[in-house]
């Protein structure tokens, strides 16, 4: 006789969406060159040659790895007004993924704030530590009531 979990059908992952797809290269990108320091242009080559580039938001991928290293000492300028120690030494998984979410936080406002810190929690998921997505978060909300305050304080309403 079958269990019911064994009869159960299975639960079909959706698809991901070509953001996310462009939001997880720029991250492996951003890894190679905060480690190795590689130049821009030879990691953006590096992850066109990647399996499933071709599914990402291409557009959103070069804003994200471009801005992102090019903004880099901006981005963590505010990164440091949020985190517990600097951020060269935070992991570079956590670093990467703070930088891609306060790049998103601080120039795709066609992205709602929530959205990018989600999806930064997202990415912290899966390529970060144990508690990192927890860590991750924290400082991206806070950064978030730094970068778009008129939109955070209208979400979470009137202080009481």
């Amino acid at each position: 006789m079958n269990s019911p979990a064994a009869s159960a059908p299975k639960k079909r992952t959706a698809p991901k969406s070509a953001r996310r797809r462009s939001r997880e290269i720029a991250l492996q990108g951003l890894y190679e060159w905060l480690i190795a320091g590689s130049d821009a242009g030879v990691i953006d080559a590096h992850m066109r040659e990647q399996e499933g580039f071709d599914k990402c938001d291409t557009v959103h991928f070069d804003a994200l790895l471009h801005g992102c290293i090019r903004d880099a000492a901006t981005l963590d300028a505010v990164l440091s007004r949020h985190v517990d120690r600097p951020t060269n030494e935070l992991s570079p998984i956590e670093h990467g993924v703070l930088l891609v979410g306060a790049y998103e936080l601080k120039n795709c406002l066609d992205v709602p704030y929530k959205v990018a810190i989600n999806e930064a929690v997202e990415l912290a998921k899966s390529f970060g530590g144990t508690d990192g997505h927890k860590y991750v978060n924290g400082v991206l909300d806070k950064a978030a009531a730094e970068l778009r305050p008129a939109e955070v304080g209208a979400a979470r309403g009137p202080r009481r």
